[in-house]
């Protein structure tokens, strides 16, 4: 099974499989309405919601389809948002890094490029990845340009892809790192910390 438990720590970040034991502080950072604008799934602002989402955690990584993290800043040793690693095709050597938040104590810190080099060098250097997709809401500006950051290609539009939770029929903005650039990304990525570690 490849999407088996694992923690994976930078120097900023630890991403460790989210449990129970990280409820109370991701309830702590959830709290702000826009944090969950973009997402189809139920707003995990509301405690109830990110405690179902936590157990849905446990069951994907039981049978292997996800691996969902708490993405604990070391600063602080607090968790402070969750990223997932999940739509694995073991034949097509292919996974999506996604459902990603931080609070906004995170925000504008190194813990999400960190987080994503994590992700993605554990994916092809680990998981013998071929490609590597995130995808967004076409409305999510801020999104894209992160993703964009990290070096992924943008591949186009999926339009009217999936409903969200009010029933908008949200467009799809997809994007993917594959193999043959994963050397390239690394390295951008790795000078960006380097540079905001001062």
């Amino acid at each position: 099974m490849l999407l088996a438990p694992v923690t994976l720590e930078g120097r900023h970040v630890r991403l460790e499989p989210v449990a129970h034991v990280h409820l109370d502080d991701l309830a702590q950072v959830s709290g702000d309405p826009s944090t969950f604008r973009y997402f189809a799934t139920p707003d995990l602002g509301d405690r109830e919601e990110l405690r179902r989402a936590v157990e849905r955690a446990a069951r994907e990584l039981a049978i292997g389809s996800a691996l969902t993290f708490a993405q604990v800043d070391l600063a602080r040793n607090k968790a402070v948002g969750m990223t997932a690693l999940f739509e694995l095709s073991e034949h097509d050597q292919r996974l999506e890094i996604g459902r990603t938040w931080l609070g906004e104590v995170a925000r504008r810190t190194p813990i999400n490029s960190e987080a994503k080099l994590l992700l993605l060098t554990h994916a092809f250097e680990s998981l013998g990845m071929l490609r590597v997709q995130i995808k967004t809401d076409a409305r999510n500006l801020l999104s894209q340009r992160a993703i964009e950051r990290l070096g992924a290609t943008r591949e186009g539009v999926w339009r009217q892809h999936m409903k969200m939770r009010d029933g908008f029929p949200r467009d799809t903005v997809m994007y993917s790192i594959i193999a043959p650039e994963w050397r390239g990304v690394k390295e951008r990525l790795t000078a960006r910390l380097r540079s905001t570690a001062g």
